[in-house]
C-alpha cells in the first residue's frame, strides 16, 4: 500500500488532478489484480457473452429448430442467472435432448433455482446416471447445495461424491465445512478448511487463480 501510496502523490504531481491520479491507480490495480489476482471480475467477459446472446437469439429467429444454438444460450442465460428464460428454451427439448446428460442437468439446475425442488433433484439425478462425470460432477455439487439444509447425511453424500471427481476444489471443501458446522460438528468443520486451505497451496499457479475466491473464503471460515 505505501507503494501505491507514492503512486499516487507522483501521479498527482505529474497529471495535476488528485480525481485523475486515483482513477490511474485504481485502474493500474485492477490490471495487476486481473493479470495475478483475478480476485475482481473481468469487465470484457460479460460484454463478450452478450454480444455471443445476441447473435444465438438471431440464430433462432432465423432457424427456431437449431437445437444446439437453443441449448447454447440457455446455458449462457444461465450463467446470468436468467433462469426462467433458460427453462422456457430448454423444457420443450426434453424428447430431442433425451440421451444428454448436460441437457438434464441444465433443466434441473434451472428447476432448482426457479423453486422446484422435486423436478430439479430429478432432472439433476437423471443427468448423472446418464453420466456420472458430466460436467465434471457439477450436479452432485449443487445437489449437496439442494439438501444441506433438510438432510445434511445426504449433502454430505453428494459431496462425497463430487471430491472424488473434483478432488481440487476449494468450493467443495467450504460446502463441506459449512454442512459440517451447521451440524455442530466445529472441529470436523475447521479441518475441513484446513484440508482446503493445504490443497489449496498445491495447486499449480493457472488453478490457484481460478480457486482464489473459494480459498478466501475456506481462510474466514477457518
Amino acid at each position: 500500500m505505501l507503494k501505491f501510496g507514492i503512486l499516487f502523490l507522483i501521479l498527482n504531481r505529474l497529471l495535476g488532478n488528485p480525481i485523475l491520479a486515483i482513477i490511474v491507480v485504481l485502474v493500474l490495480l485492477y490490471v495487476l489484480d486481473r493479470r495475478f489476482v483475478g480476485l475482481t471480475p473481468s469487465i470484457l467477459k460479460p460484454l463478450k457473452k452478450g454480444k455471443r446472446i445476441r447473435a444465438l437469439k438471431d440464430q433462432i429467429e432465423n432457424s427456431p429448430n437449431l437445437v444446439s444454438a437453443k441449448q447454447e444460450l440457455a446455458r449462457l442465460l444461465i450463467e446470468r442467472k436468467k433462469f426462467k428464460e433458460a427453462l422456457k428454451l430448454l423444457e420443450p427439448l426434453q424428447e430431442v435432448l433425451e440421451d444428454s446428460a448436460e441437457f438434464w442437468d441444465d433443466l434441473g439446475h434451472c428447476c432448482w433455482k426457479l423453486g422446484d425442488r422435486d423436478r430439479g433433484n430429478r432432472f439433476m439425478l437423471r443427468a448423472l446416471e446418464l453420466n456420472p462425470r458430466v460436467k465434471y460432477g457439477e450436479p452432485y455439487l449443487r445437489l449437496a447445495v439442494m439438501h444441506a439444509q433438510k438432510d445434511k447425511e445426504l449433502a454430505l453424500t453428494y459431496l462425497s461424491a463430487f471430491q472424488e471427481l473434483q478432488s481440487s476444489s476449494c468450493e467443495a471443501y467450504y460446502r463441506l465445512a459449512d454442512i459440517y458446522k451447521s451440524m455442530q460438528r466445529e472441529q470436523e468443520a475447521k479441518a475441513a478448511a484446513e484440508e482446503g486451505l493445504r490443497m489449496y497451496r498445491s495447486l499449480p499457479r493457472y488453478r490457484k487463480r481460478a480457486e482464489r475466491g473459494w480459498a478466501l473464503r475456506l481462510l474466514l471460515r477457518k
